[in-house]
C-alpha cells in the first residue's frame, strides 16, 4: 500500500544517494559507482524476491578482494545512513498525526471539563532517563555530521528558495556527505563513560534545550484556548535523568572518580547554557520601567533589570570557570559558584513579576519565560544522575566487614538474620566500618561511590538502583551504605526486579520493606521501583515476560494504595520488543490502572534518543507524544481485566514461557546453533559502548547481556527473542476453545492489543530468506534443521496474527511505517549478502584474524545493518 508522503521522501532519498555516488566517483572512478549501481538494483531485485539477482550478489562478493568488500560495506552503509535522514527529516516537519488535537477530541467526547482537565495535568510527570546504548553504532563525529545534513535538507525544502541559494545548500551537503564518506565510520577504541554522558549532554544543547520550553509553551497555550487554566510557573511536566557516568552495573569503567567527573561536566555545561540564555536577556531587558521588589534590589539603576542580571551571569561565568579548574585538579574557591535552582529563579522571578506588573506581559512571557522553564526542568546540574549496581557488589561489602569484625559472613546469611542485622545497624549511633579498615579494591570502589554521593548536592541525583534485587535486605543494604558514608539525605533507593521469578515476587519484597516502620520513615511516603523490561524477555520470552511485569505493577500499585505511598514505577525498556519496546502512546495505555499516578517514568536509550529526540521538533512531537498519553491514561486508564481475560492470558503466558524456554534452554542444539548462525561472538570485537557484553566475562549464554542478544538476532534478520513460542501459546489457546476471549481481549483490552501489534511491526522487520542465507553459508549440515524449524515457527506465528488482526499483510495498518522499511530494505539485501560472506571468511581463518581489512568490514555491515534496521537492541 503506497502512502501520500512516498514521492518526496523518496526524492530525498535518492537526491541523496546520487550526492554519494557522486562522492564516491570522484575517490574511486566511474567502475566503481558502476558496481555499486549493479549491486545496489540486485539488491533490490532481490529484496522482491528474485533469485537471480541473490545469486549475482552471492558469486560477485566470493570473487572480491577483502579491501573491495570493505569498499561494498562502507557504500551501503552511507545509504542507509542518508535514508535515515531524509525520513527523520521528512517526519520532523510533517508528522502524520498531532496527538494532542487527538486527545482533546476524545476529552470532548466524554464531556471532560476544565476542573477535571486541571487536576489531570497536575499528575503528568515526564522523566525521561538517557542512557548510553551498548551497541550504539554510530561515531559522534558522524552524529554531527547527520544532524548537519538533516538541517540542510529542512532548508531545501522551503518554498520560494532561489537558485543560488539551492545551489548553496547542495554544495554544503554534496560537502558534508564527502566528509562523512572520508571518515572512519568505526571506532578505534570503545567510548569511555564520560564519552558517552558528554554525548548525552550534547543532546540536551543541540536540542532539548530549545525543545522542552517551546513544547511547554504551546501545549499551554492549546491548553489555555480548549480549557481555560495554564500550566503553572513551577511546573516542570517533563524532566530528565540520566545513568551515563552512574550506571556501573557490569561496567567495570564506570568508577567513582568518572561518577564524580560526569556531575562537574553536567554542571558546566549547565553553567555555559544558562549563562548564554541570561547573556541574552540582559540584551533583550533593557526597560527602565520595574516595580519595588527590583528597586529594593537595584536602587535607582536606569537599567533595572540588567543590574538584576549581571551578578547572576558574573556567577554563571565563575562556576563555569571553577568547574574547569576543579577538573584539572586545581583547589577552588566555590563560594561565587551558582549551587542551585533556587539562585537562577530568585532574580528570574523578580523579573517576571516586575514585567507583568509594569504591562509588559508580552515580554515576561517570551525568552525569560523559556530560561524560567528551564531552569525548573534542567536545573543547575542540567539533569539529575541514577546510580546503578549490582546487589551482588553491595552484598560483598557486608559479607567483608562482618567477616573483618569476626561476626561471620553476612553473604552467607539467610534473609532474616540480614535484615535484623542492618535494622540493627541503620538504627545505631556509631560507625560500622572502623578507620583502620583495609577493604578489598572491589569494595573500595562500592564505598567510594557511595561517599561521591554524600560530597555532592542532593539535586544532582535522582535515584539509586539495585540491579537483580531479590530480597527486602538488598534495599536496606543499600540505605546502611549510604548512612555510613555520610548521606545526609534520604535518596531513593530502587530495586530492580529483572527476572521472571523476580517480578512475581516483587509485591512480597515490597510488601515485607513497607511493613518496617523505620522504612516508611525512610522514604517519607515516596517509593521508585524499576521494572526489567530486557532480561525478563530474555528469561521467559516476551509473552511471559509481559504479562509478569504487568501483574507485578498491579499489585506494587495495590500495595503502595494500601500503605498510602506514591509510587513511581519505573521502566526499563528499550528500542525492541524484546526489550519491552512499545511505541510510547500504546506502552503507556496498555499498562494497568493506577500505574501513572507517581508520574512516568521510563530509560530512553542509545539510537532511541536520536531518532526522538535528535532534532528540536521531532524533540517536540515526542513530548507531546508521551504527553497526550499520559494524560489520556489518568483520565480515562485502560480497563480491569475481566476474569476471563486473566485466566486466558496466564494460559498463553505459561505457554510462551514453555514454548520459549523449551528452545532457549533446553534444547541442546540451540547454543551451538546460535553461535554459528549469528554474528553473536564478532559482535564482541566491535568498540561501541563503554560497557562489556557480558556481566561475567568468563560466562556462557546466560550471562549475555539482553542487548547484543537481541542485536545478534536482529543482524539475521530472525529477530527471534521478540517472537519466540508467543504466537504459538496463543495457538495452543485457540485450539482449547477460547477463541472468542481471545478476540474479546484483542478489542477492548489495550494491553492485549499491543503485544499483537508489536509483533506486526516485529515480523516487518524479519525476513525468513535472509535468515535461511544465513544457514546455508555458515551452518553445519547437522544443524540446519534448527534454523528451519524456527523459521517454520516464524511463518507460522505470522499467518495467525494476521489471521487475528484481519489483515492481508504486516503492517497494513501503518503504511507509513511498512514504507519506511521497504525504503531501506533494497540497501540492506546486499549487506546481508556481504555479511555472510565476511562471516565465511573470518571464520575459515581460525582464532586469529590477521587481515584487518577483514575485521573492519565486518564491523561496518554490523554497523550498517543496525542502522538499516533503526534499532541495535
Amino acid at each position: 500500500m503506497a502512502t501520500k508522503i512516498e514521492p518526496e521522501l523518496r526524492e530525498s532519498v535518492r537526491f541523496l544517494g546520487a550526492t554519494l555516488g557522486e562522492t564516491i566517483r570522484s575517490q574511486l572512478g566511474d567502475e566503481w559507482l558502476e558496481r555499486i549501481e549493479t549491486i545496489r538494483k540486485h539488491g533490490r531485485k532481490s529484496f522482491q524476491g528474485e533469485e537471480k539477482s541473490a545469486d549475482a550478489l552471492k558469486t560477485l562478493f566470493k570473487e572480491l578482494k577483502n579491501e573491495e568488500l570493505l569498499t561494498i560495506g562502507r557504500a551501503f552503509s552511507q545509504f542507509l545512513n542518508l535514508a535515515n535522514i531524509a525520513e527523520q527529516e521528512f517526519n520532523s516537519f510533517r508528522p502524520s498525526a498531532d496527538p494532542v488535537a487527538s486527545l482533546f477530541e476524545h476529552f470532548d467526547a466524554i464531556d471532560l471539563d476544565s476542573k477535571q482537565f486541571e487536576a489531570a495535568l497536575s499528575e503528568l510527570e515526564i522523566d525521561l532517563v538517557l542512557t548510553a546504548h551498548p551497541t550504539e553504532v554510530t561515531r559522534r563525529t558522524l552524529i554531527h555530521k547527520h544532524s548537519e545534513l538533516a538541517k540542510c535538507l529542512t532548508l531545501i525544502h522551503q518554498q520560494n528558495l532561489t537558485d543560488d541559494n539551492r545551489e548553496a545548500l547542495e554544495t554544503r551537503i554534496a560537502d558534508l556527505i564527502s566528509q562523512a564518506w572520508h571518515t572512519e565510520e568505526i571506532r578505534s577504541v570503545r567510548p569511555t563513560p564520560v564519552d558517552e554522558a558528554r554525548w548525552g549532554f550534547s543532546v540536551i544543547e543541540n536540542s532539548l534545550w530549545e525543545a522542552v520550553p517551546t513544547f511547554i509553551r504551546e501545549l499551554d497555550q492549546r491548553i489555555q484556548s480548549q480549557y481555560g487554566t495554564s500550566i503553572p510557573l513551577d511546573a516542570s511536566p517533563v524532566k530528565f535523568s540520566s545513568w551515563m557516568g552512574g550506571d556501573r552495573d557490569g561496567n567495570p569503567f564506570v568508577t567513582a572518580e568518572v561518577t564524580q567527573t560526569v556531575l562537574l561536566r553536567a554542571r558546566r555545561r549547565a553553567s555555559r547554557l544558562f549563562a548564554a540564555d541570561i547573556d541574552m536577556l540582559q540584551v533583550e531587558l533593557s526597560m527602565s520601567d520595574c516595580d519595588e521588589a527590583i528597586k529594593h534590589v537595584v536602587g535607582d539603576a536606569r537599567e533595572p533589570y540588567r543590574a538584576l542580571l549581571r551578578p547572576l551571569l558574573h556567577r554563571l561565568r565563575k562556576t563555569h570557570e571553577g568547574i574547569i579548574a576543579r577538573l584539572n585538579g586545581d583547589i577552588v574557591d566555590e563560594s561565587d559558584w551558582v549551587h542551585s535552582k533556587e539562585e537562577l529563579l530568585e532574580p528570574l522571578m523578580l523579573c517576571y513579576t516586575s514585567l507583568i506588573n509594569c504591562g509588559m506581559e508580552v515580554t515576561a512571557k517570551g525568552k525569560l519565560l523559556d530560561t524560567i522553564r528551564r531552569v525548573h526542568c534542567f536545573g543547575v546540574h542540567l539533569l539529575k544522575l541514577d546510580i546503578r549496581q549490582d546487589s551482588e557488589r553491595h552484598t560483598q561489602v557486608f559479607g567483608e566487614i562482618t567477616r573483618y569484625l569476626g561476626m561471620g559472613d553476612y553473604s552467607q546469611w539467610n534473609e532474616e538474620d540480614k535484615q535484623a542485622f542492618l535494622l540493627k545497624e541503620l538504627s545505631s549511633k556509631r560507625p560500622l566500618f572502623p578507620a583502620d579498615w583495609a577493604p578489598s579494591a572491589d569494595v573500595k570502589e562500592v564505598l567510594d561511590t557511595c561517599k561521591v554521593i554524600a560530597q555532592n548536592r542532593q539535586a544532582g541525583f535522582g535515584i539509586y538502583i539495585i540491579s537483580m534485587a531479590s530480597q527486602p535486605s538488598d534495599v536496606m543494604a543499600v540505605q546502611l551504605l549510604l548512612q555510613e558514608t555520610g548521606v545526609k539525605w534520604p535518596m531513593p533507593v530502587a530495586p530492580l526486579f529483572e527476572t521472571l521469578d523476580d517480578l512475581n515476587n516483587a509485591p512480597h519484597v515490597m510488601n515485607k520493606l513497607l511493613s518496617l516502620d523505620w522504612y516508611r520513615g525512610y522514604i517519607k511516603g515516596r517509593q521508585y521501583v524499576m521494572i526489567g523490561y530486557s532480561d525478563s524477555a530474555k528469561d521467559a520470552g516476551a509473552l511471559a515476560a509481559g504479562w509478569a511485569q504487568y501483574q507485578s505493577q498491579e499489585a506494587l500499585v495495590a500495595l503502595a494504595d494500601e500503605y498510602n505511598i506514591e509510587l513511581t514505577l519505573f521502566h526499563g525498556r528499550g528500542g525492541t520488543i524484546g526489550r519491552g519496546g512499545l511505541p510510547a502512546h500504546a506502552a503507556i495505555l496498555s499498562q494497568p490502572p493506577g500505574s501513572l499516578k507517581g508520574g512516568f517514568r521510563v530509560t530512553e536509550q542509545g539510537e532511541t534518543i536520536r531518532y526522538k529526540f535528535g532534532m528540536s521538533t521531532l524533540a517536540v512531537q515526542s513530548l507531546n507524544l508521551y504527553a497526550s498519553a499520559i494524560l489520556e491514561a489518568i483520565v480515562t486508564p485502560p480497563p480491569v481485566p475481566q476474569p476471563a481475560w486473566r485466566d486466558v492470558i496466564q494460559t498463553m503466558a505459561d505457554a510462551g514461557r514453555d514454548n520459549y524456554r523449551h528452545t532457549v534452554r533446553h534444547d541442546e542444539n540451540f547454543v551451538p546453533y546460535f553461535r554459528v548462525a549469528t554474528p553473536e561472538q564478532e559482535l564482541g570485537k566491535l568498540p561501541l559502548g563503554s560497557r562489556p557484553a557480558k556481566r561475567k566475562p568468563s560466562g556462557g549464554i546466560e550471562s549475555l547481556r539482553a542487548i547484543p542478544w537481541i542485536f545478534a538476532w536482529a543482524q539475521t534478520r530472525l529477530v527471534l527473542p521478540s517472537w519466540l513460542g508467543v504466537m504459538k501459546a496463543v495457538e495452543s489457546t485457540l485450539s482449547q476453545g477460547h477463541e472468542s476471549t481471545v478476540k474479546d481481549m484483542l478489542n477492548n483490552w489495550p494491553f492485549f492489543h499491543s503485544r499483537l501489534s508489536m509483533l506486526d511491526m516485529v515480523f516487518n522487520k524479519a525476513d525468513p530468506r535472509i535468515s535461511e542465507e544465513y544457514d546455508a553459508r555458515l551452518v553445519p549440515p547437522a544443524l540446519q534443521h534448527f534454523g528451519g524449524a524456527l523459521r517454520e515457527e516464524l511463518t507460522q506465528s505470522i499467518e495467525l496474527l494476521l489471521k487475528l488482526l484481519e489483515q492481508q499483510e504486516v503492517m497494513e495498518t501503518d503504511p507509513k511505517g511498512k514504507e519506511s522499511m521497504n525504503i531501506r530494505a533494497g540497501y540492506m539485501q546486499p549487506l546481508h549478502f556481504l555479511q555472510i560472506e565476511l562471516l565465511s571468511r573470518i571464520r575459515a581463518s581460525g582464532e586469529e584474524v590477521t587481515d584487518h581489512t577483514l575485521e573492519r568490514a565486518m564491523m561496518v555491515t554490523i554497523a550498517g545493518l543496525a542502522v538499516g534496521m533503526r534499532n541495535t537492541g
